[in-house]
């Protein structure tokens, strides 16, 4: 089992971006935060043997939770993890939560990784999005966990936004080099239908950026993190002297990982289990001593699909001989045969039995891989 990641849905305040499972109501956090620890219990058969090589706390927002809260759950966590045995601990935090209090907090548990979701280095851009803390804010809470010793420190960006120029996305990147931190996640600004930005869009109060500007975008994010040492090893992810993070690697490579709290999806390797994406339904199920996910046993379809979208996000690739392996010769040969005008159009390298794609068709990855899934 590769790790454990466990969902805190709960916000302060809603961006006008976001799609992922959140709540604006806290009322609910001391009764799901038992509720987290009590389906670790329920589930921790699921972890089988091996030991947990990464936790991760994503959400939401998890700093957020109060100091007994973490507490809490990192006691549930103790019982199933070997602390010595573990490589990575992430929370998520946002800046506005990272004060001198949560620092010391955080010092009490077993976290050696912070994701912080910066988004953006521009005042403007931050109102925009509807964050909570400021540009200054951002560099202080960053600056402030260097200070504290915490090194393993991930940011992430967000470009092409509407407005946003070509050169108000280069001063983000030269902040964000600046502050010298090892990891870096940078994705482009995505509509997704029933957020306030889709909504927003549909009332014509917002047009999205070019699509040539974007581009233009993407081609300075991966220029400049080249410059400035970062590895590029997954689409949207940027990472200086090895220092990926870990936990979402094992989800890209097909680790299996269990996946506690309300909308939180499992994956053993053929079955993906999935919770509610509901408070109420989560923690009352949990609460009467039931598991509350419902069961996907993957097909060989959609795990060979899945293995393309996969492998080929990474810098790592797809290996065609493991690709044989597990699924067959048609297989092989069917996605070899759907490859063929990526590789003449470059879009696409095959190069010691590894099909990896090349920088001409990152902006496009999700229309290439698609062109290799298996379809009825």
């Amino acid at each position: 089992m590769a790790g454990i990641y466990i969902h805190i849905p709960f916000c302060a305040s809603r961006c006008v971006y976001c799609d992922f499972f959140s709540s604006t109501d806290s009322s609910w956090r001391g009764r799901y935060v038992e509720a987290v620890c009590r389906e670790l219990e329920l589930r921790r058969a699921e972890l089988g043997s091996e030991p947990v090589s990464t936790v991760y706390l994503g959400g939401g927002t998890p700093s957020t939770l109060s100091t007994a809260e973490r507490a809490r759950l990192f006691a549930a966590l103790s019982t199933v993890v070997d602390w010595g045995a573990c490589s990575e601990v992430t929370l998520e935090a946002n800046p506005d939560d990272v004060t001198p209090q949560f620092i010391a907090s955080l010092k009490e548990t077993p976290v050696n990784r912070l994701s912080m979701g910066v988004q953006s280095f521009s005042d403007a851009d931050l109102a925009f999005l509807r964050r909570r803390h400021t540009a200054r804010g951002a560099v202080e809470a960053v600056e402030r966990c260097q200070a504290a010793g915490y090194d393993n420190i991930s940011i992430d960006l967000i470009y092409g936004l509407p407005g946003q120029t070509l050169e108000a996305w280069q001063a983000n990147l030269q902040q964000a080099v600046a502050l010298g931190v090892p990891h870096l996640s940078a994705y482009n600004l995505i509509y997704e239908e029933g957020t306030p930005l889709w909504r927003m869009r549909e009332r014509g109060e917002v047009r999205e950026c070019d699509e040539e500007l974007s581009l233009q975008m993407f081609d300075c994010l991966i220029d400049r993190l080249a410059a400035a040492r970062y590895e590029h090893y997954e689409i949207s992810n940027f990472a200086r002297d090895g220092r990926y993070a870990r936990h979402n690697t094992s989800y890209w490579t097909g680790v299996p990982y269990l996946g506690l709290g309300a909308a939180a999806h499992s994956y053993d390797g053929r079955v993906r289990r999935i919770n509610p994406a509901s408070l109420s339904r989560y923690v009352m199920a949990i609460e009467a001593g039931r598991v509350a996910f419902d069961e996907e046993l993957e097909s060989s379809d959609s795990l060979y699909n899945e293995r393309i979208l996969t492998s080929l996000r990474t810098c790592w690739g797809l290996d065609l001989n493991r690709l044989r392996a597990d699924f067959g010769e048609a297989r092989l040969r069917y996605c070899l045969e759907q490859a063929q005008p990526h590789l003449r159009a470059g879009r696409l390298s095959l190069d010691n039995g590894v099909l990896r794609i090349t920088r001409a068709g990152l902006f496009t990855s999700d229309d290439v891989m698609s062109d290799l899934f298996w379809v009825d």
